[in-house]
């Protein structure tokens, strides 16, 4: 029953374009007929001009008269060229009146009239003979997808010939048929999927900071004032054991001056003499004096009024507080002390990611600044809370610095290796066809037999997809070409569906 009332409306369309096409060819006035035979007789004086037809598929294919396409079958367009008229022929012609004709002219022909009835979407089924035609098999346009017929033909809008497409059952893969030129033009080419070991890979940025564990800070234990400064800026390099600064403090003259009392009392009372001298050494070693200073003082047993103090560590100035003559008391910071031979790295992972990555896990950062690639190392610990704001979770990779090339502050890329999952299905990213409803491959089932097909994706690392359902160790998927070939799949789907859907309309027991 659908099928005929489509018969019938598709030949209520045809009736009307042949219609629609013989009016607009007998509506010229006895005005524009006249005009016609006066310009006739100037044929031989008027303006040349000479109409090409090119084909819009394949603009090799010239002609000089309007027809088809000897590769494609395709309407020609008309491309006309006029030359310049001559002074003469203007006058000759000044007095003529083309309006009619300019009207006439500039009317569509009826290839492109009859295109506006059917480039319609509710005429795109053509007629055909359904009875003798088998319900599986169709006719498409290939530049016009829309265009689908029960019988051959060619259609309406372009004039190339309707493509046989043969449909399965319902439910059925769909298979694309794609011959071997057509797949070297299209540029196809295929991959095998394997089985085999796919790493869990995180790739970010990471930011050089100071290894906290090498920062020094230097503090005075006493009151008193800055005599002598040895460090005036920051950045500056020290090395252990380089004065610092030199220090006037009160407190440290009673100590130096208790030691010696002990001292001398240590030749009186040797037992006694011994525990006062050696409080009396432990307490200048707690306000902070040298090894070498309190041995000088042991020497010479002069009092020295301006303390040195030494640098603990190499490294560079990183905070400076102090300026010569200042005073300063306990709990002041002079000086920040940095070493570089070691730095951090602190990269952010996403929150996703997290679940990869445990502690020990190799790393390799890279800094292209620098020239400096692929340097080893480990996850050195991971953060226990993630970022409020990125929601990302810090990771801290401890890398050697011996040459100070890696500088606070630089960006470098960090790839994180969260260990292997072995024996996973994996393909290359690029032959994923990604949608918003699901993922799909296209199969090559034989040499010139294509499929889509449904797949579901786990990870993807390293420009490799694992594939958990849908495919098979051997079977071969298409990496280049293959959105045509799912395009064509879908629409080979929609027929098919729509075949299934006209069999149960006119299958009189489908209710029963």
């Amino acid at each position: 029953m659908k099928n005929s009332v489509l018969k019938n409306a598709a030949v209520q369309r045809v009736v009307f374009t042949l219609y629609f096409v013989l009016s607009t060819s007998l509506m010229v006035s006895p005005v524009t007929l006249a005009t016609e035979h006066e310009h006739s007789e100037h044929a031989g004086e008027a303006s040349s001009v000479s109409a090409s037809y090119i084909c819009p598929m394949h603009p090799e294919v010239t002609s000089d008269k309007a027809g088809r396409c000897p590769k494609c079958n395709m309407f020609l367009v008309a491309k006309e060229e006029e030359e310049e008229a001559g002074s003469s022929e203007d006058v000759d012609h000044a007095g003529h009146d083309h309006s009619a004709m300019d009207a006439t002219a500039t009317k569509a022909p009826a290839a492109s009239q009859a295109d506006k009835v059917f480039n319609q979407p509710q005429n795109t089924l053509l007629p055909g003979k359904s009875a003798q035609t088998p319900t599986n098999i169709k006719y498409v346009c290939p530049m016009h997808p829309h265009v689908v017929s029960d019988a051959p033909g060619t259609c309406p809008i372009c004039g190339m010939n309707l493509e046989k497409v043969t449909l399965g059952e319902v439910g059925e893969e769909v298979v694309v048929g794609v011959s071997g030129g057509m797949q070297q033009a299209l540029g196809m080419r295929s991959e095998t999927v394997t089985e085999g070991t796919l790493w869990k890979l995180v790739k970010t940025i990471g930011t050089v900071e100071y290894n906290e564990n090498a920062i020094g800070h230097v503090h005075t234990r006493v009151t008193g004032w800055i005599e002598t400064l040895k460090v005036h800026t920051v950045g500056q390099q020290v090395k252990k054991g380089q004065l610092l600064y030199e220090l006037y403090s009160p407190e440290l003259i009673n100590a130096q001056d208790d030691y010696m009392q002990a001292r001398d009392y240590l030749k009186q009372d040797k037992n006694r003499g011994a525990v006062l001298l050696k409080k009396a050494r432990q307490r200048l070693e707690l306000l902070g004096v040298s090894s070498a200073s309190i041995q000088q003082l042991e020497r010479t047993g002069e009092t020295l009024y301006r303390v040195p103090f030494y640098a603990e560590q190499d490294g560079l100035i990183s905070q400076l507080t102090v300026r010569h003559g200042m005073y300063v008391q306990p709990g002041d910071t002079l000086f920040e002390i940095v070493d570089l031979s070691s730095v951090w790295v602190i990269a952010d992972v996403f929150e996703n990611e997290q679940s990869w990555l445990q502690q020990g896990r190799a790393v390799e950062v890279t800094s292209a600044a620098q020239g400096l690639f692929d340097i080893e190392s480990s996850i050195d610990y991971i953060y226990p809370e993630l970022d409020p704001v990125t929601r990302a979770m810090r990771v801290r990779i401890r890398l050697d610095n011996p040459n100070q090339q890696l500088k606070p502050g630089t960006l470098v890329d960090v790839k994180l290796f969260g260990g292997p999952n072995r024996g996973v299905l994996a393909i290359p990213t690029e032959a994923l066809i990604l949608t918003g409803r699901e993922n799909r491959v296209v199969v090559q089932r034989s040499d010139n037999q294509f499929a889509s097909v449904p797949v579901k994706v786990g990870m993807i690392a390293q420009g490799k997809a694992e594939i958990t359902e849908g495919l098979k160790a051997g079977d071969k998927v298409i990496v280049s070409g293959q959105f045509l070939l799912d395009s064509e799949a879908s629409i080979q789907g929609s027929l098919q569906r729509l075949s299934g859907s006209n069999s149960a309309a006119t299958d009189p027991h489908a209710n029963h």
